[in-house]
C-alpha cells in the first residue's frame, strides 16, 4: 500500500487479520461480508484529513439506501447502524512512504447473518437481516465506489469540508441534541451531542453545561429508559 497510486481498490472475499477502530477484532469470514480497503492522496492540509472517515460513512450510508433499499444512521464518527445494531465499519489508517502520505480507508460490511457469531446479535446486524434480502454483492459493491468518488470529489472542493460535515449531521441521529455516554482513556462521562467541530469531533454538553471536545472515544447513545 505505501507506493500505491490514489484510487487503488483492494476488494477482499475474506481478512484474516480485520481491525476496527481502537484495534478492536473485526471478524470477516469468507463470503459472508463485503470487505475493502482503498488509498487516499488528497491533496489537502494534513489537518482536514479527520473527516475521510465521516466522509466514507455518508458514502456507505448513501449506498445502502441506493443498492439495498435500507435506510440506515451514523454513530459518531463513522459507524454504519441499522434498527441500532453494526451492519458496517470503517478504519482510517495513515501511512507514509517515499510518495507522500496517503490514508487506506478499510471498510467492512456484513452482507450475512454469517458475518458475526451469535454472541454478538445484540450489536451486530448484517444487510440480509436488515433489509430483509439476500444483498446483491456486486452491485452493493458499484454502488459504493460510485457513492465515495461522488463525496471525494465534493470533499476537495472549496466548500467540501463544510459539505462533508453538513451531508453526514444529515444522516447521523448523533449529530445534535441526542444524550450519550462517552468513554475516552482518561475519563468517561455523559451529555447531549451538539454537532461537530470543524475536524469532525463531536461536541458534548454534559451535564454540569461544559462542551466537551470528542475527538478519539466511544460514543454510545442512551435509551429512553435509561436517561436521568
Amino acid at each position: 500500500m505505501e507506493g500505491a497510486a490514489e484510487g487503488l481498490v483492494i476488494v477482499a472475499g475474506e481478512q484474516t487479520a480485520g481491525r476496527g477502530r481502537l484495534n478492536r477484532k473485526w471478524i470477516s469470514p469468507a463470503g459472508a461480508g463485503l470487505y475493502l480497503s482503498i488509498v487516499l492522496r488528497p491533496p489537502l492540509e494534513n489537518g482536514c484529513w479527520s473527516l475521510l472517515p465521516l466522509m466514507a460513512a455518508v458514502a456507505v450510508h448513501d449506498a445502502l439506501l441506493d443498492a439495498c433499499g435500507l435506510e440506515t444512521d451514523i454513530k459518531w464518527p463513522n459507524d454504519i447502524l441499522a434498527a441500532g445494531r453494526k451492519v458496517c465499519g470503517i478504519l482510517a489508517e495513515s501511512i507514509e512512504s517515499a510518495a507522500g502520505r496517503a490514508i487506506v480507508l478499510g471498510i467492512g460490511i456484513n452482507l450475512t447473518g454469517d458475518a458475526f457469531p451469535a454472541e454478538l446479535k445484540t450489536t451486530a446486524i448484517s444487510v440480509q437481516e436488515a433489509a430483509g434480502a439476500v444483498p446483491d454483492r456486486e452491485a452493493l459493491l458499484q454502488s459504493l465506489m460510485g457513492a465515495l468518488g461522488n463525496h471525494y470529489e465534493s470533499f476537495q472542493a472549496s466548500d467540501g469540508l463544510a459539505m462533508i460535515r453538513s451531508e453526514w449531521t444529515r444522516r447521523s441521529s448523533y449529530a445534535s441534541g441526542t444524550r450519550v455516554n462517552v468513554a475516552c482513556v482518561n475519563e468517561a462521562f455523559a451529555g447531549i451531542t451538539r454537532g461537530l467541530e470543524s475536524d469532525g469531533a463531536l461536541r458534548v454538553e454534559t451535564d454540569a453545561g461544559e462542551i466537551k471536545v470528542v475527538r478519539a472515544g466511544d460514543v454510545t447513545s442512551v435509551r429512553q429508559s435509561d436517561k436521568l
